[in-house]
């Protein structure tokens, strides 16, 4: 089954070198059998931790890179608008990160077995499969539990500051979970006594042209699950960091890199999870027999180093409750 070649749909990653060296090694060795693994991703840079993630995954089942399996990327660049011809460049077998990809490539093929590195939606709901225990089809995977913990956000930003009474959501209303998430926020907002300000970007100009006058009036931030939002979280980061308010981000990413607050899945933890996958299926497994891995790792990390320079109180019950801190 290593002769079968594979797409997989990973949503954070990109490519440059290796992949020319990869498809320059294959195309001089044309009677080696290496299998194809397609990556298609919202991302722009193959730096992401998810695909580092990924890769480390690969090595550890003994797979190299270039010599006995070959990774194909296919990079969106944060426009989800972008996915269905992307994969049309990559059918083979996909492995996907983003609801947006998994349903780009569930549209184009139902035969070539898909892999979920992170997929945020619910994959019976959405048509991709019968139930989590037997997908029945050709999607299988990691689901991402991201949308089910935005209701949760908002909880755990009015516990870290209670007099927060107003917060804007950044959303992606083209994402295929953005507005899920936005709506679940939304009936939390009654139950805590909070309003809720919808923020708006589709494509990363929108991102890049927010102002600080954006988030005026807004005494709090939530920043929804999208993979454009985690490329250029350091927009975000700073934007939050110029108003001085409490903001909380949907992966551990941005609490590293000077977010306040993070609180939702281990992405790479998925992406290094998927690479078992499409081990599996390389081996002669089927998809359809494969279950979908709903378990999920959460990250709650506080960056007590960015609440100091933003001069933000935090209580020392609720850096208890943090399974990190960042001092």
């Amino acid at each position: 089954m290593r002769r079968r070649q594979f797409i997989t749909l990973i949503g954070a990653a990109a490519v440059a070198g290796p992949l020319t060296t990869a498809l320059r090694a294959t195309a001089q060795q044309p009677t080696a059998k290496i299998p194809r693994v397609g990556i298609l991703s919202p991302a722009s840079s193959d730096a992401a931790a998810t695909l580092a993630a990924f890769r480390k995954g690969i090595r550890d089942l003994g797979y190299v890179e270039g010599q006995t399996i070959v990774l194909d990327f296919r990079l969106s660049k944060g426009d989800h608008n972008a996915f269905p011809e992307l994969v049309l460049q990559l059918i083979r077998i996909p492995v996907t990160d983003s609801t947006n990809a998994t349903q780009a490539a569930a549209s184009a093929t139902h035969t070539i077995p898909i892999v979920m590195a992170a997929s945020g939606g619910d994959p019976v709901a959405l048509g991709f499969a019968a139930s989590l225990n037997k997908p029945g089809a050709n999607v299988t995977g990691m689901l991402l539990f991201s949308v089910e913990l935005s209701a949760k956000r908002l909880q755990v930003l009015k516990y870290a500051f209670p007099a927060i009474r107003r917060v804007a959501v950044l959303v992606n209303p083209t994402s295929a979970i953005g507005p899920t998430g936005l709506r679940d926020t939304q009936e939390a907002e009654k139950l805590l006594g909070v309003a809720i300000n919808p923020i708006e970007v589709r494509i990363p100009d929108e991102l890049r042209a927010l102002q600080a006058a954006t988030l005026a009036g807004s005494d709090g931030l939530i920043v929804t699950a999208d993979a454009m939002f985690w490329n250029y979280r350091t927009i975000i980061i700073a934007l939050a960091s110029s108003m001085r308010i409490p903001a909380l981000y949907p992966e551990r990413e941005y609490a590293d890199d000077g977010g306040l607050i993070a609180y939702g899945t281990n992405v790479p933890d998925h992406f290094r999870q998927a690479a078992g996958y499409v081990d599996r299926i390389l081996r002669g497994d089927k998809p359809a027999n494969l279950p979908i891995d709903a378990s999920s790792k959460v990250d709650f990390v506080i960056n007590l180093r960015t609440a100091r320079a933003l001069k933000l109180a935090i209580s020392p019950d609720f850096l208890s409750s943090a399974n990190e801190v960042i001092e």
